[in-house]
Parts: structure tokens; C-alpha cells; sequence
């Protein structure tokens, strides 16, 4: 996604160029392309899938709606097999319209997760649930903390069910190191993300992820933490952001990899 203006094939060129060995997919272009095809692309290039993102919304009331989300997210778990992952990333879903329950919201996350989990693990896949800072909350995510996240991961054996964990969305949280080490201990950590906070944030904010080193975020800091907490896997660079992808990609990916051994590995 952070260069998502790249073709899979493009990227995939670029990743060989620079000596990436490792990339996170989103299942948009994955579809677009073809899951086998990209399956077969990547695995020709030299690349490891490490996450597939996203699975998830898993918040509607009406059991239709929760009926399709569930079809969806069994397909996501299928591609993320085909494609060699292990690790699914849900972004849990917002309040339905009309609803003001968070509570209610959270639960019915759990119950999706108690049909999905065991059908994930039956492919090979785990699920990484992602806590998405609060102003997501409404329309997004109602999972805002690693601790909300590891309870619902908690009710469920840690090869089925972890978090992941993103700076752009706990870099806040004073409690997040905590948690850190808590997920850690039961080997709940399944993907670590980076990306920098920057201000004024866009209008809609969505796409408000700043390049490595250009905001707020002690990259190293969170680096540290997750690897005393045992994380060894490896590191995934996220970046929503208009004006990155209204550059040139291959441009773009390398300034990142720059950006990432000068501000998290040096």
C-alpha cells in the first residue's frame, strides 16, 4: 500500500532492485491481478507474502450483512493461503448505523472471530487483529488499544488469534509497551507496522501517514519494544498517504527503505 500506485509486477521489479525480500499485500490488487497469478508472481520473484491485508468488519447487526462479512473473510483467509501467508490482518469494522454500542460492537467481533478462527487455522492462517487509533472508532474500528485487542485475542489459542501492532495507531498510548510485552509473552505479536504521524492531518485522515522520520513517532523506541517482547519476524512499512503516491513508486520505495535503515535499524 505504500506504493500502491506501483503495478504488482512493477513492484515486484522494484523489490528485486533493491534487495527486498519481504511484502505485505493488500487483497484489492491481489484480486485485480489474480490471487494464483500473484501467488505465482511473487514466488518467482524471491518474495515472501508476510501479512494479507484486511480482513475484518465484522460489527453488523443485520445477520445478512453479518453473513456476507463472514463469506468475506473466509475468502480473504483462502487467498492468504494461496498466497503463503500466514497472517491475516483484520481491521475489526466501525458502529453500524445508528448504533452508539461500542461494547455490543466488541462482542459481536468476538463471536465472528469464534467461526473464523478455527477455519483459519484449518488453512494455515492466523488472525491479527489491528487496534486503529481512536478517531477511527465510529466508521473504522472500534478496536482503539492493544488491550482491547488482545481481549478478544485472548479467548482464543495464540496460533489462531494475535494482534498487530501498528506506531501510527499506539504511538500515543502510554500503556501500549505494556501490552506489547503482554501479547509477546503468549506469542499473540503475529506483524509489526511502521509509519510516522505527521500534522495537520488530511481532511478525512485516512490517508495521513507520514514517511519514516518526518513526524512525531520514535520509531527505534517501538523497534526495541516489540523485540524485547521476543518479536523476531520481519518489519512492515505501511504508508497512506496522497502525495507519496502521487510520486514516482519506485522513487518512493527506495526513499523508504532509506528512510527505514536511517530511522528504525541505525
Amino acid at each position: 500500500m505504500t506504493v500502491k500506485q506501483l503495478s504488482l509486477p512493477d513492484l515486484a521489479d522494484a523489490c528485486g532492485e533493491l534487495g527486498v525480500r519481504n511484502v505485505g499485500l493488500w487483497r484489492e490488487p491481489v484480486q485485480s491481478y489474480g490471487v494464483e497469478a500473484t501467488a505465482k508472481l511473487v514466488r518467482d520473484a524471491g518474495l515472501t507474502v508476510t501479512t494479507l491485508c484486511r480482513g475484518g468488519f465484522l460489527t453488523a447487526i443485520d445477520p445478512a450483512e453479518r453473513a456476507r462479512a463472514l463469506d468475506d473473510n473466509r475468502r480473504a483467509v483462502d487467498e492468504a493461503a494461496v498466497l503463503g501467508t500466514d497472517t491475516l490482518v483484520l481491521v475489526s469494522g466501525g458502529l453500524p448505523t445508528g448504533s452508539k454500542d461500542l461494547h455490543g460492537a466488541r462482542e459481536r467481533i468476538a463471536e465472528a472471530l469464534g467461526e473464523l478462527a478455527p477455519y483459519a487455522e484449518e488453512r494455515g492462517v492466523r488472525l491479527a487483529i489491528e487496534a486503529l487509533h481512536p478517531m477511527y472508532a465510529s466508521d473504522r474500528c472500534v478496536v482503539s488499544t492493544l488491550a482491547q485487542a488482545l481481549h478478544l485475542a485472548e479467548r482464543f489459542p495464540s496460533h489462531q488469534v494475535g494482534v498487530t501492532v501498528d506506531t501510527y495507531h499506539i504511538w500515543w498510548d502510554d500503556t501500549a509497551p505494556e501490552q506489547i510485552a503482554r501479547a509477546g509473552a503468549s506469542g499473540r505479536i503475529h506483524t509489526f507496522q511502521l509509519a510516522d504521524w505527521t500534522t495537520p492531518l488530511p481532511e478525512g485522515v485516512l490517508d495521513g501517514r507520514g514517511q519514516l522520520g518526518d513526524g512525531s513517532i520514535d520509531l527505534r523506541r517501538w523497534k526495541a519494544c516489540v523485540e524485547a517482547a521476543g518479536y523476531t519476524a520481519p518489519i512492515e512499512v505501511e504508508l497512506f498517504n496522497d502525495k507519496l503516491w502521487a510520486r514516482d513508486g519506485r522513487e518512493v520505495l527506495a526513499e523508504t527503505a532509506r528512510r527505514f535503515m536511517e530511522h528504525v535499524i541505525r
